[in-house]
């Protein structure tokens, strides 16, 4: 997956607020907008102020150094219930769970995958089943990975709201 150009500038500052970033995107063009997603590190509920907290503190950074040319508006929020599975440890996180993944060259004849993670291996193999058949995924051939919005996240989703 591709590593947005400032994020080696946002990233340790996100951190050190305890967030982990989720994935940086630049969506448009004629009115871009630079769309941080984030997560708590703790795994907690994200919380519209966490958003406002790590938008001013991204501001800031931004305005400083200056890295983008152009308007554009910034928007950091959060990766949502169906949310992009962006590092090898989302996966592991995710087990279980129905997912989509795009890769960039094809794994036994097929570049889009819609099924279940079934497991993170050597941290880099992410184990997928589809239709009865089991795939073996290299992380760093993943162009795009989502999770899908089933019952089971929804009901996942609201047990974690219950219990934080």
């Amino acid at each position: 997956m591709q590593t947005h150009p400032v994020a080696n500038l946002l990233t340790p500052l996100i951190e050190n607020m305890g967030y982990e970033v989720v994935r940086i995107m630049t969506i448009g063009v004629q009115n871009p907008v630079l769309q941080i997603m984030i997560d708590r590190i703790d795994q907690s509920i994200l919380t519209v102020d966490d958003c406002a907290k790590v938008s001013r503190a991204v501001s800031a950074l931004l305005d400083e150094k200056d890295p983008i040319a152009g308007e554009y508006t910034l928007e950091v929020s959060s990766p949502g219930i169906d949310r992009p599975l962006t590092k090898p440890e989302h996966f592991a996180r995710f087990v279980g769970y129905e997912t989509k993944i795009e890769t960039s060259q094809a794994i036994d004849g097929r570049k889009r995958f819609k099924g279940k993670t079934l497991a993170l291996e050597n941290g880099q193999i992410i184990k997928f089943a589809m239709d009865g058949v089991e795939y073996s995924i290299p992380f760093d051939v993943i162009s795009k990975a989502k999770l899908v919005l089933t019952d089971d996240l929804l009901a996942q989703a609201a047990a974690d709201q219950t219990n934080n």
